[in-house]
């Protein structure tokens, strides 16, 4: 069994962002969200990180991210691309829209030869997170016990728009279950969702929330390739352009059928994330702070 890897999910284009949002400068030496993820990985032990990037992005990425962090990690690139489907299924025609979280954690399959972690490149977690993560797989688990690291919905929410997020409900300290909410707007310190852009349900602040931040023990790849073709031919024909295959869609069957089992592990730091171009000031401004209050130094991993 191989050491505990993270998985850096960095295929998306960041359409409503408006560019490529994996490498936008948050601060004044030039860093990148990732940048301040990869420094806390480190920190928490990890050594090894795999990148799922698309090949248009690959020249960009290497200069930008992934050369440089070769003197710190084992570095892994593999690729998200469409045709990369179980035999017998085809891209439709008119699909450009990646296959989703689950799909992009399958395609670092051949790299991966332990317990990894996944996590979003243009999601600011907090050190906190990271610790957690590789605490959680590198100590004592159950078989078949993965785990999620979970935010408050109040922290995890901007000003600048509705975005999507997986509400949580927990039981003595396990997932039972993940509702994906894709249009979530800030009420003060909560929130409220629609389904019809009309009608609002609110949602209190305390909920926990994914983030997409999972610590999985290797079996999790077997899953994800045991779920994919079911997935495709009950999903394909409904809404072949935009239908996805998440990685919660794929804790929830486990849990409803009790292949496993999905530990919480609560996390009460600010998450920070560039959704849309509106949200690239807060997130220089927050990291900037955490910079006077000695949580970051000035020089990174560079």
């Amino acid at each position: 069994m191989g050491e505990p890897c993270l998985v850096i999910l960095a295929a998306g284009m960041g359409s409503r962002f408006g560019g490529l949002k994996q490498i936008t400068a948050v601060d004044d030496h030039g860093h990148a969200i990732i940048d301040f993820s990869l420094y806390d990985a480190y920190r928490a032990g990890f050594r090894k990180v795999v990148f799922i990037i698309k090949h248009a992005i690959e020249a960009d990425f290497r200069a930008a991210v992934a050369d440089r962090m070769a003197k710190y990690f084992d570095v892994r690139l593999v690729f998200q691309e469409l045709d990369k489907l179980p035999e017998g299924f085809s891209v439709p025609e008119s699909r450009v829209k990646p296959w989703g979280t689950a799909h992009a954690a399958l395609c670092a399959a051949e790299e991966v030869d332990g317990p990894f972690a996944v996590i979003n490149a243009d999601d600011f977690y907090g050190p906190g997170a990271y610790r957690a993560l590789y605490d959680f797989m590198t100590g004592p688990r159950d078989e078949h016990e993965h785990a999620m690291v979970a935010y408050r919905l109040r922290n995890t929410v901007t000003e600048n728009g509705t975005v999507a997020r997986g509400i949580c409900s927990v039981e003595d300290g396990f997932l039972t279950d993940v509702v994906e909410r894709t249009k979530i707007e800030k009420r003060g310190s909560d929130a409220a969702f629609t389904e019809d852009g009309v009608h609002w349900e609110p949602l209190s602040g305390d909920l926990s929330v994914s983030m997409n931040c999972w610590a999985f023990g290797l079996e999790m790849m077997d899953e994800l390739r045991t779920r994919f073709p079911a997935w495709l031919e009950e999903n394909l024909s409904v809404n072949p352009e935009k239908c996805e295959y998440f990685l919660p869609f794929v804790a929830n069957a486990m849990i409803q059928e009790n292949r496993g089992r999905i530990r919480v592990l609560n996390c009460e730091e600010t998450w920070h994330g560039i959704t849309y171009r509106e949200d690239l000031q807060s997130v220089i401004d927050a990291i900037a702070k955490m910079r006077r209050d000695g949580i970051y130094p000035e020089t990174l991993l560079d």
